[in-house]
Formats: structure tokens, sequence, C-alpha cells
């Protein structure tokens, strides 16, 4: 039967599916303060209303017994203990297993992060944190660490944003000072010094965040800025890269040649005139 006259076909919807915002706190070293980073920024993006998974890699579980620990009252996170997964799925499969209107993906790595579990990191991440802590083994590691993830096939196939930030420092110290030389001798960003306090244990006990509390140091609120202001700029610059892929006729993405140190450098950092924070 032909359609009435006047009527009108119903109006076909199209929604559009943005993929969450994905970082990684990672660092092959121990001990650097991975875990309370990655908490405080899922409680941080918990607050601004995303909607926020925190994924936890670590066999300790840190990240999940803090979710464990967070009261009702406080915003939502959605936790994985991607650990007691790892057995039966692959990396890729637990990041994908996310709810669909997860915005933004915190993932704590375990130590030890390289060779190919390195390389399937980058490629289903888009920001990386590498978290440093004043000691010679720490700078040494660390080294090490940022020229595997240079190098790494999938940074060389996708270059994704890099940046280090120094934590449980105390400033005005000999250690402190070569850390800072160190972090700023590196071809990614120096976002930031997270200072050392008994601030960040006793928040983690009640599964809480910066952004959770009422009364907050001036000294954390201005270090913390900066970070977030970075991984801001970071995020625009994500989301910059998406909508070019999404245009068909778009121009193809110029970069020098893999492992270049230009390459290198245009990857890590999001803006290339706040590439370094001036000891902050």
């Amino acid at each position: 039967m032909d359609e009435e006259v006047g009527k009108t076909a119903p109006e076909t919807r199209v929604n559009r599916y943005e993929p969450p915002i994905r970082m990684v706190l990672a660092n092959s070293k121990g001990g650097c303060g991975k875990t309370t980073i990655a908490t405080n920024l899922a409680a941080h993006f918990a607050a601004q209303g995303k909607y926020t998974s925190l994924i936890d890699f670590d066999p300790q579980g840190s990240a999940i017994q803090w979710l464990q620990a967070r009261h009702k009252g406080h915003p939502t996170i959605h936790g994985v203990a991607a650990y007691s997964q790892l057995a039966n799925s692959t990396r890729t499969f637990v990041m994908r297993k996310l709810p669909a209107e997860t915005e933004r993906v915190v993932i704590d790595t375990a130590a030890g992060l390289k060779g190919n579990a390195l390389s399937d990191m980058i490629r289903d991440t888009d920001i990386m944190l590498v978290p440093v802590t004043p000691s010679p083994i720490d700078i040494r590691a660390t080294t090490t660490f940022i020229k595997e993830v240079l190098l790494s096939p999938a940074f060389r196939a996708r270059p994704i944003l890099v940046g280090a930030v120094a934590n449980r420092v105390r400033r005005n110290t000999l250690v402190y000072s070569k850390l800072e030389l160190f972090l700023r001798s590196l071809k990614i960003p120096f976002i930031t010094s997270l200072r050392d306090t008994q601030y960040y244990v006793r928040a983690s006990e009640h599964g809480l965040g910066l952004s959770d509390m009422a009364s907050r140091h001036d000294a954390d609120t201005e270090e913390w800025g900066y970070l977030l202001d970075w991984i801001d700029s970071a995020t625009d610059k994500v989301l910059q890269r998406r909508r070019q892929l999404r245009q068909p006729d778009a121009e193809p993405f110029q970069r020098e040649a893999p492992g270049s140190e230009s390459d290198s450098q245009a990857a890590a950092a999001p803006d290339a005139s706040s590439g370094q924070s001036e000891a902050r």
C-alpha cells in the first residue's frame, strides 16, 4: 500500500559514540606513587560529573581497595579489578568491557611494565603519566622506561601524550634538585611536583581524593592545578585528533620519521610552550 499523502518518514537519529579519554599511570619502577595519583584523578573526574572507570592492573589491588573504602555519598567511580581477569582475558578486552557511558578511564599499572605488555597498554591509551620519586634508583629506572615507551612499536605507530610528575618530593633538598634537573632533561614535559605529605595516606584510608575534601592545603591545590591543566590540554589534543580522523577528506596526519627527536617531543607535549612547569 502506498504511503499516505502528507506524511513524512520518521527522522533518523544518529548518536555518535565518543570513546572515553583513557589515561594510564605507568613506570617500570614500583613504589613511585602511581596508585595515589590514579585514585586522586579518578576522584577528580567523578567530582566533575564525568562517568569514571578506575582499572587496576596491579596484583596488589591497591586502587580497588581504595575504591572499596570509598563512602557511597561521594561521586561514584566504576572499578575494574583487571589483575584478576587477565588469566582469561587480554588487556584490550578488559579495557573495552566498560560501561557504555564511561567518559574517563584511569588505569593503574603494576611495576615491571615493559615489552609487549607496555606496547599493548600504549595502544589502548591516550595519555600517559609517569610518576618519579627522588632517588638515584628511580631516576635510572625511569630513564630506561621512558626510552622504551618512545621506541615501542605502539608509540611509533600512534604517539600518545606523555608527561612526567615528580612525586613525594621535599623541596630545598639536594636529591630533589637532582630529580628536577633530570626531569627537565627528558624529551617529555615535566608537569608538576607533588609534595611528600601524610595527607594522601589519611585520605586513602577512607577512599578519598583531594577533590572530596572540604578543606585542602594551598600547596596541594596549586600542585594539582598544574597537573589538571596539563591533562585538560592533553584531552583537547586527543579530541581534536579524533575529529580529524573522523573526517574522510582530512589531510593525513604529518609526522617526522618515527623515533626522531622532533617526533617524540611533538607527541609527548600537549603544547610546545607548556612543556616545562618552572619548578612547580
